[in-house]
């Protein structure tokens, strides 16, 4: 399997002069990663995909597999695999012959292409559908088999482009799952997969680029994102439902920095380290939904009444708005029932609470990071 290496990628449509959607792509993919593209419709993250296919032209910069720049070489010639979002199934050609197409035009022996079928099918449990025609198989098994059509080609790298969009919510759960056993039976592939669902992409990925404004926002494990932002935009994008942002002030600062917030009776600590120069600064304070707990310390985050109420069994959702208006949702572990019109103090650890100055992270602002003009959500 291989590795690639992207390099100052750009797309422009039109020319120069035209639009550009892509810009200063820089990425480095190992061997045996699954990297997840994420973004906000229109981000360009599909279009990457197609470029690294050789679907798209490349309009700027350099794009390798193995060390060979493959910018002016054919699809068909760069070992790669792609599984598309609508199937794409031959209906009049059984399962297997769907499988074994791709072989049977390269004119590989019957024997050699029998053994790959019959290998590919085994590990997407296919075997007992391989007469079948795609109109008599579900959503999931049509997706398994677009899947196994790709895996016969033992192609350097696999492109999935939103492979489970089409399915509904309880096969897109037994798909990713398999796709997930099939990723750990394929140790070495390398996968690169384009999604607009989060689950999809903090249980699926070894890293996610996370796409905004035909830039990347950020690249890291998906825990890395959800719990180290570089950005408001990162902040909002990764986790659902979003962070909430409410607005404060630095009191004091050092290894840790004390916050008060505009909606707060009193003031809350971060284990964010802050510098002197940001004592009195003016910031954005981030907590995640799930991190809010209920308290009647004096320390806490929020206080505001509940609108609006979701038992969803295992939580409920609160949610409520800042004196300005803006959105704050808490997500409570467990039923409680009678929340809607109560007053309720919210407080988080310090651990938990994020802090961001011009939209940058305290804990990233001495390095490079990219602030999209585009709303995450």
């Amino acid at each position: 399997m291989a590795t690639l290496k992207l390099s100052g990628v750009e797309k422009t449509y039109g020319g120069p002069g035209g639009v550009q959607v892509l810009r200063d792509i820089d990425l480095d993919i190992a061997k045996g990663e699954l990297i997840v593209f994420v973004g906000p419709s229109g981000c360009g993250k599909s279009t990457l995909l197609r470029m690294i296919a050789g679907l798209e032209e490349i309009t700027g910069g350099t794009l390798e597999i193995d060390g060979l720049t493959v910018n002016d070489i054919p699809p068909s010639q760069r070992g790669i695999a792609m599984v598309f979002q609508s199937y794409a199934l031959y209906p009049h050609m059984s399962v297997y012959d769907n499988m074994a197409f791709a072989l049977q035009i390269a004119g590989r022996p019957k024997a050699e292409i029998d053994t790959a079928v019959r290998a590919a099918a085994d590990k997407l449990q296919l075997t007992n559908l391989l007469d079948r025609l795609p109109k008599a198989l579900s959503g999931g098994q049509r997706q398994r088999v677009a899947i196994g059509r790709a895996i016969v080609r033992d192609p350097k790298v696999y492109l999935f482009d939103e492979p489970l969009s089409n399915l509904d919510a309880a096969l897109r759960v037994a798909t990713r799952i398999e796709i997930a056993a099939l990723k750990e039976a394929m140790p070495e592939s390398t996968m690169i997969y384009v999604t607009h669902d989060q689950v999809e992409a903090m249980t699926l990925a070894s890293r996610i680029v996370v796409l905004a404004g035909g830039s990347i926002a950020q690249v890291g494990a998906p825990l890395e994102l959800y719990q180290e932002p570089n950005s408001t935009f990162v902040a909002r994008f990764i986790g659902s439902p979003a962070m909430n942002l409410f607005k404060g002030v630095v009191t004091e600062t050092g290894a840790r920095t004390m916050l008060r917030l505009a909606d707060g009776a009193g003031e809350i600590w971060s284990e964010y380290p802050s510098r002197p120069e940001d004592q009195g600064a003016e910031v954005e304070v981030g907590i995640r939904p799930e991190d809010l707990m209920e308290t009647d310390a004096a320390d806490h985050a929020f206080a505001g009444t509940v609108s609006i109420t979701e038992a969803l069994g295992e939580f409920t959702l609160l949610y409520m708005e800042t004196s300005d208006g803006a959105p704050v949702t808490c997500k409570l572990p467990g039923i409680h029932p009678n929340k809607r019109g109560a007053r309720v103090q919210l407080g988080a650890e310090a651990s938990k609470v994020h802090v961001f100055r011009d939209g940058i992270s305290l804990k990233y602002r001495d390095r490079e990071v990219f602030l999209p003009d585009v709303q995450p959500h």
